[in-house]
């Protein structure tokens, strides 16, 4: 099963993810080419000694990539990876989702669960959660930063993307609610919680099992009304994955 080493190495396996998955013409590919721009973001603070620990923030970059890249490809060998990624990827061939809708199902299982213990795991048995809150917060925020770019790009391949803002404001749906601030704190608890358990496996089944479910609550709506809108935004999406593909990397 491929690893990274370094940062270099995470995007490089992001590329070939992103190839293998768009020749296949698979919802799959939404979420690495986010992760890959991220990944370029992040190398570029680093380069530019924007963090507090430059260093560290590599080494954070690709333990929590390996958490994606060790998910795929025990999905790919046909074996069991993480509740909330096989339910993340398990939506892939659900032709009613929307494209964020993907994007957003890899974004919930790779922050929510896999981030704090990728955290918590660069800091050390021994180490100061403290000390890793700025740069920590940081990530977030250039993610934040980069799914926006990303929301106006598909604005670009799904002419009626904007209906969901207009039409979700004051719904509960976590489809218009999701929040990659809100699930930063949540990582950041979780993180500390992890890191002082001494039962780390169980805090990890039980946080996988509450991730999980999230995603399902990603793919579903209670609204009939928002059910509509969904459905007409879906109906006029370009389908066509290498074309989608190109425009998310413009």
């Amino acid at each position: 099963m491929k690893t990274a080493k370094t940062i270099d190495e995470v995007i490089l396996i992001l590329e070939q993810i992103i190839v293998t998955e768009t020749k296949a013409n698979s919802n799959l590919v939404y979420f690495p080419v986010l992760y890959k721009q991220v990944t370029h973001r992040i190398k570029e603070g680093i380069e530019k000694n924007e963090f507090e620990n430059n260093n560290r923030m590599e080494v954070l970059d690709v333990i929590f990539a390996n958490r994606y890249i060790k998910a795929y490809f025990q999905l790919k060998n046909n074996e069991t990876p993480s509740q909330s990624w096989a339910n993340a990827f398990a939506e892939a061939n659900n032709g009613k989702l929307l494209i964020m809708q993907h994007v957003l199902l890899g974004i919930n299982a790779h922050i929510n669960l896999d981030l704090g213990i990728a955290v918590a795991e660069t800091v050390g048995e021994n180490g100061d959660m403290a000390n890793f809150e700025n740069d920590f917060n940081k990530i977030n925020e250039i993610l934040a930063s980069l799914v926006d770019g990303v929301q106006e790009r598909i604005g670009r391949v799904s002419p009626l993307f904007y209906l969901l803002e207009r039409f979700g404001k004051g719904k509960e749906d976590k489809i218009v609610t999701f929040s990659i601030l809100i699930a930063r704190d949540g990582a950041w608890l979780f993180a500390n919680q992890y890191h002082f358990s001494h039962t780390k496996d169980l805090e990890f089944q039980r946080r996988d099992i509450v991730i999980g479910m999230l995603a399902t609550k990603l793919t579903k709506t209670k609204s009939r009304w928002l059910q509509w809108v969904v459905k007409s935004i879906r109906w006029l999406e370009n389908k066509d994955v290498p074309a989608v593909v190109m425009v998310l990397n413009s």
